[in-house]
């Protein structure tokens, strides 16, 4: 519910901080006073369209606070959550105003789109009055109200996924269709393909491992005359390996004799004939290595000129042919398969359009049946708001399968017929201004329990009608205050006296005259019967008009 408001600097209002209760709240005072006022203001803060001119003369913005008080189970936690803002505790709903017409928006405190804000704002207050233009006269929201009022939820969620499940069963049969007809008009064209790809059989990675043995062999080629003439340095007739051999032989037997003078000679030359022995081996095995058949190197490059042609002719890469003849081959298994796929799409999607069918029409069913237990309620309750002549009845259709959505496939509007004989028609259309707000009324005490805002505000419905007619809206509006919370601008002195809180709005001078300022002041005991008697009566208040307040406070009471 609305637990308090916090208004600064909006027309009249200078400074203004508000706390509300559960039940049921009159605002009442005489015209002119602000409660107008006081509604944009809360409508500025619920995400409606902002305005410069609401902002107080020579301020430079106006600001207001809603804060709401909502249990857990609400849907609009849900609507918090995945706009990623803090859930715990209240709902803050923070709109400034500025002067030069910008406005910006919070929701507990983090800066957020003024859209986001009426969407929040949407689920937590519903503002109804002569000139309503929101859920209950908007054709757009009747079939979600019907819904709420059949508690329908269950069954719209088992349409729903069944929608889906048809609609994605419909589409793999157009998808299906596609693909056939694309793979029939390139039937010649994928199998003379798929044989090439087939006789070719291009393995993953083959290309660069023909380009690098590719490359080895060439490279072999060039260096061949150079590595035989190392191996022919280093093991040939003119080779220095077998004369220093046998000086070494010969050293080696005096080396007694001049230990000294011959050992780092010794061990020198030992080393150069190990690395003559080293140079020998690796040269005879790089001529090893470096040997090859020239019928290898122009077969490697036939296959690698192979592989990038087709590649060049398929549009992919070497790495992606096997993978186009696995696609291809798919594409002519369809072909080959001929029909049997496709028709086994399309009894899928038979199957799934009958059981989306069995669903719609089982809501159909149920709506229907709540349409009529809805039009009884609702009709029940016009007499007493002197509607006696009136009609009010749900224009249900079933469209059938040509209209199907996810929430079925039935229209669903509000209607009403103002007096016997006359045409019926959309309530907005047909309904007068008091009418319109006493059909409102009915319709909503009669959708109490379906899905209703937790905060309700009227504004004025009780206008042009007489005093039986008040006693009804007021008895009406506590009935729904022991549901939500439920706050009334009203006029009518009967509808006040029921209010289980009442507050009186007035302009008072400030500044010695200068201007004035709107006030709130919630009224108690002797206060209160003062302000239904001034309902009463008018300006001058009489005994015989507080006797008559204390009649009306003690009936409601």
């Amino acid at each position: 519910m609305l637990s308090a408001l916090s208004i600064r600097d909006i027309v009249l209002i200078e400074s203004l901080d508000l706390e509300f209760r559960s039940g049921l709240t009159a605002l009442t005072g005489e015209t002119g006073a602000g409660k107008s006022i006081l509604l944009d203001a809360l409508t500025l803060a619920l995400g409606g369209r902002g305005d410069a001119g609401l902002v107080r003369q020579g301020c430079v913005q106006g600001q207001v606070t809603a804060v709401f008080d909502v249990g857990r189970g609400h849907p609009v936690w849900g609507v918090m959550e995945e706009s990623g803002i803090d859930a715990d505790g209240d709902i803050v709903l923070r709109r400034v105003q500025n002067a030069d017409g910008r406005s910006r928006a919070f929701v507990n405190d983090r800066p957020t789109s003024v859209q986001l804000l009426r969407d929040v704002g949407a689920r937590l207050v519903e503002i109804h009055g002569q000139h309503d233009d929101r859920a209950l006269v908007d054709t757009a929201f009747h079939l979600a109200l019907l819904d709420a009022f059949a508690e329908n939820g269950e069954p719209l969620e088992e349409t729903a996924r069944l929608y889906t499940s048809w609609r994605g069963a419909e589409k793999a049969v157009a998808d299906a269709v596609k693909t056939l007809e694309e793979a029939r008009q390139e039937e010649d064209f994928l199998r003379h393909a798929v044989a090439e790809l087939e006789r070719l059989n291009p393995h993953a990675g083959e290309e660069e491992a023909l380009a690098v043995r590719r490359q080895t062999m060439m490279a072999a080629e060039k260096l061949a005359s150079d590595l035989n003439e190392v191996a022919s340095a280093v093991s040939g007739e003119d080779a220095p390996d077998a004369r220093l051999a046998a000086i070494l032989r010969k050293l080696e037997r005096r080396r007694e004799e001049a230990p000294e003078l011959l050992g780092g000679l010794l061990d020198a030359m030992s080393a150069a004939l190990d690395a003559l022995d080293g140079v020998r081996l690796s040269a005879e095995e790089a001529l090893r290595e470096a040997a090859f058949d020239p019928s290898e190197l122009e077969a490697t490059e036939e296959r690698l000129f192979s592989l990038r042609a087709a590649s060049r002719k398929y549009g992919v890469q070497t790495d992606g042919l096997s993978a186009l003849a696995d696609k291809m081959r798919g594409e002519l298994d369809l072909i080959d398969a001929g029909e049997g796929s496709l028709e086994k799409a399309k009894a899928e999607a038979e199957a799934a359009r009958a059981a989306y069918g069995e669903a719609a029409a089982g809501l159909s069913a149920a709506r229907a049946a709540a349409a009529a237990t809805l039009d009884q309620a609702v009709n029940s309750e016009l007499p007493s708001l002197r509607l006696d002549a009136a009609r009010f009845f749900t224009d249900f259709r079933e469209l059938g399968f040509e209209a199907a959505s996810a929430t079925g496939w039935d229209g669903v509007e509000f209607h009403v017929q103002t007096n016997p004989g006359s045409r019926p028609g959309p309530l907005l259309k047909v309904a007068s201004g008091g009418e319109l707000s006493r059909f409102l009324l009915a319709l909503k005490v009669s959708l109490a329990d379906a899905g209703s805002a937790p905060t309700l505000v009227f504004d004025e419905i009780d206008t042009a009608v007489g005093g039986a007619v008040s006693d009804a809206i007021g008895q009406r509006l506590a009935r729904l205050a022991n549901g939500v919370q439920v706050l009334t601008v009203t006029h009518a002195p009967q509808v006040a006296a029921r209010a289980d809180h009442h507050c009186l709005i007035s302009k008072n001078p400030v500044e010695d005259g200068a201007r004035v300022s709107t006030e709130v002041n919630e009224l108690q005991s002797e206060a209160r019967r003062e302000e239904i008697a001034r309902m009463l009566a008018g300006a001058t208040v009489t005994d015989e008009a507080r006797a008559a307040a204390d009649r009306l406070m003690a009936v409601a009471g």
